[in-house]
């Protein structure tokens, strides 16, 4: 696998674009996107755990039900969430209405929103731009740029990907190319089991519907479902693939090696996106990556990675370089998960250096000024060893610390 540039634009066949449409009267940033494929696509998709759900996400459920895609029409500025039938009905609409544009069903469009929850959906700044959305799509990097900064709200940082891979090839190489691409908007009311945030992907690859849905559950599962900010798990929460098989490399219909190259370079692609959004959560100075090892299981793993990521008081050390172990080990005790405290290990590692503070669950005797000065850098690591020689459950979580911008930003967030 390696990096390339392109983003969601990477794979053959697929164009992007983005423009300023006006949902949001405040601004003058774009805020209306489109992803377009010119052959019909497989597709997957994973939406909000919330039992309350944006439009978007109930009308893309309905169309992502067939497994058959054409488009993505996006937009930022308002989250048509808690908007009522004339919600459903613009949602509805934004499809139909880039469905027009390229002649195809509005079945094959799905549709997302993110932005402010309970304000009605101006769909007639969409009506009146759609031809111009249309006509923005581009199948380089400045449409996939396009489109990805009409999706942004409070981010400040960009979050792309893609990647190439063979496959096909077999043991003496040779194999078809094949990419995949992706984009994402995410930086606060961000929590396990994915975020408000949006994430677009493409392939090139030819997938059945079955193994494209099961890939894109593992990736999520090991990657934006292991994601905290600030524990708030949003209306609008979508993450999609379109694979158009445009690649010309042979059909993946079992688990087969090229399905494992395929779900590997997927989960790699989902992880660099999730930690992206990790770093630009909300307020944040730092990205903290937690990985739980010697655990019974993954599971057991994630979940004590997951809770010592989402505590308040481990963010808010994390933001004050505060080397305060203790609360790593409250965390992971509050968890639920199945642990022995007295066998539990911590370490604190960055760039600046590694130290351990904790083992079998006692303090050591350690350098308050080195351990500050690693956890003064901004990527930092909380490394937890369970203790257990006879386990070998892992899992990695991402967050970030908690500042007092977090505060200010979200005080006056509508405004």
């Amino acid at each position: 696998m390696k990096e390339i540039s392109g983003g969601v634009c990477a794979p053959r066949g697929f164009k992007a674009g983005g423009i300023w449409c006006g949902i949001k009267a405040a601004s003058t940033k774009r805020d209306l996107a489109l992803i377009y494929s010119e052959k019909n696509c497989t597709a997957a998709a994973m939406f909000t755990t919330n039992r309350v759900k944006a439009a978007s996400v109930i009308v893309s459920q309905e169309h992502i039900a067939r497994g058959k895609l054409h488009a993505i029409i996006a937009n930022s500025g308002n989250a048509n969430a808690c908007t009522g039938a004339a919600g459903l009905a613009s949602a509805r609409r934004m499809a139909e209405l880039a469905a027009d544009e390229f002649a195809i069903s509005p079945r094959d469009v799905a549709v997302a929103s993110t932005g402010v929850i309970g304000v009605p959906f101006p769909i007639a700044a969409v009506e009146n731009s759609i031809g111009a959305l249309a006509n923005s799509l581009r199948g380089d990097e400045a449409g996939h740029a396009a489109a990805l900064d009409a999706i942004m709200t409070t981010d400040t940082r960009k979050k792309e990907v893609s990647v190439e891979i063979e496959l096909g090839g077999g043991a003496t190489g040779g194999g078809v190319p094949v990419r995949i691409g992706g984009m994402a908007k995410g930086s606060g009311m961000i929590c396990p089991n994915m975020a408000t945030m949006l994430c677009f992907l493409t392939t090139d690859a030819a997938i059945s519907r079955e193994l494209l849905e099961a890939s894109l559950r593992r990736a999520t599962e090991r990657s934006f479902n292991r994601l905290i900010v600030d524990g708030d798990t949003s209306t609008n929460d979508a993450v999609i693939i379109l694979a158009n098989g445009a690649a010309g490399a042979p059909l993946i219909e079992s688990e087969s090696a090229e399905y494992a190259v395929f779900a590997d370079a997927l989960e790699a692609c989902c992880v660099k996106l999730a930690r992206a959004m990790a770093r630009d959560g909300e307020g944040a100075t730092k990205l903290v990556t937690v990985t739980v090892s010697g655990a019974g299981d993954e599971k057991t793993a994630e979940k004590l990675a997951k809770s010592i990521a989402a505590s308040n008081l481990v963010k808010a050390a994390c933001f004050g370089a505060d080397a305060n172990w203790g609360r790593i080990l409250c965390a992971m005790g509050y968890s639920g998960a199945e642990f022995d405290p007295g066998q539990t290990g911590v370490r604190f590692k960055s760039a600046a250096g590694e130290i351990a503070v904790c083992s079998g669950g006692q303090p050591l005797s350690f350098s308050e000024e080195d351990a500050k000065r690693i956890l003064l850098e901004e990527e930092i690591e909380i490394l937890v060893d369970t203790g257990s020689a006879a386990e070998n459950g892992s899992a990695t979580a991402w967050g970030c610390d908690l500042s007092y911008d977090y505060v200010k930003i979200n005080g006056d967030y509508r405004s």
